[in-house]
């Protein structure tokens, strides 16, 4: 080895190597992901709620087909319960970027027989067979979803590339290992695939973006004043799906939604989080997920969610 030979770098000329943000990196994977699964996949789908999560996700999907558009449709599951605010916020966001969007309406499961509507009102369980009819009438071969794995137990276990047999089912001894980012998205015929680009990501993170990215979302995940009433330690408001039942008092509270989905299940939480600054300032403070603080479907019991996963949920 020749003795002169200087490996030290000088300070004044050397380029320190480049800082790659948190929110960069996540990012650049869900984007990577996306790419992925367009180039594997024949016929994918996104799962679009109108909630902060999808529209994150489609704001990514956006951004990794750019300038060309999304190349696959939106596919939304519609309880019949969901918010008027979300509903008139996905509608406007499909015309912006001329989408194209499959409702599968539970609704229409019910009117024919399909499907029972629940004692408790509750139709969130109920959109199983909607999602699962939907796919194999659209041939629907990978479905993107807004689950992270911060957010519940059973999400935890997800893999990225989520294998779903011929019945929607999930069976976790049939997951593949995703060592160094490689996605294995084979599969047979009736079999498809849940992706999830957002697995890595936090509710910290989601809003983090969402304030970078400016990002609009549907005006409840903002403070707003509601009639609410009180059950299970949760304010839900009154609507199509019932409520409040006798004892439960009706009152006038400034609240906002962490989360969104049925109106009979969903809760709002106190707050005073009116801009993005504020609830980025109140998810950090938390020691809740959104999920654990106002979804009284995650209560039913200890493994409601991996119950419903194993059935073809979400």
């Amino acid at each position: 080895m020749d003795q002169n030979l200087d490996l030290s770098e000088d300070p004044a000329t050397s380029e320190a190597p480049p800082q790659v943000d948190n929110l960069d990196a996540l990012e650049s994977e869900a984007i990577h992901i996306f790419r992925e699964v367009a180039g594997e996949f024949d016929r994918p789908v996104i799962l679009f709620s109108g909630g902060k999560d999808s529209t994150v996700l489609l704001h990514l999907a956006l951004k990794a087909f750019r300038p060309a558009p999304v190349p696959f449709p939106l596919l939304h599951v519609d309880t019949g319960h969901n918010f008027e605010e979300v509903l008139r916020f996905r509608d406007e966001l499909v015309s912006r970027h001329d989408l194209r969007l499959v409702v599968a309406r539970v609704q229409d499961w019910i009117d024919d027989g399909r499907l029972t509507e629940r004692p408790d009102g509750t139709r969130n369980p109920l959109q199983t067979q909607p999602l699962l009819e939907a796919i194999e009438q659209n041939r629907f071969d990978a479905v993107f979803g807004g689950g992270r794995r911060d957010e519940e137990r059973a999400r935890a276990k997800e893999r990225v590339f989520s294998l779903r047999d011929s019945f929607g089912q999930w069976d976790p001894r049939r997951q593949r290992p995703e060592l160094w980012n490689l996605y294995n998205g084979k599969h047979r015929a009736g079999e498809h695939m849940r992706v999830f680009p957002l697995s890595n990501w936090t509710e910290l993170d989601v809003w983090r973006y969402i304030q970078r990215e400016k990002i609009e979302l549907a005006s409840l995940y903002y403070a707003h004043r509601r009639e609410v009433f009180e059950r299970d330690g949760m304010w839900l408001t009154s609507g199509p799906w019932g409520g409040p039942r006798e004892g439960e008092e009706v009152v006038e509270k400034t609240v906002r939604y962490r989360t969104v989905g049925d109106g009979s299940c969903t809760g709002a939480v106190e707050s005073e989080a009116y801009t993005v600054d504020d609830v980025i300032a109140e998810v950090a403070a938390s020691h809740l997920t959104e999920r654990g603080a106002t979804r009284a479907d995650d209560r039913m019991s200890e493994a409601a969610m991996e119950d419903r996963k194993r059935e073809g949920y979400f």
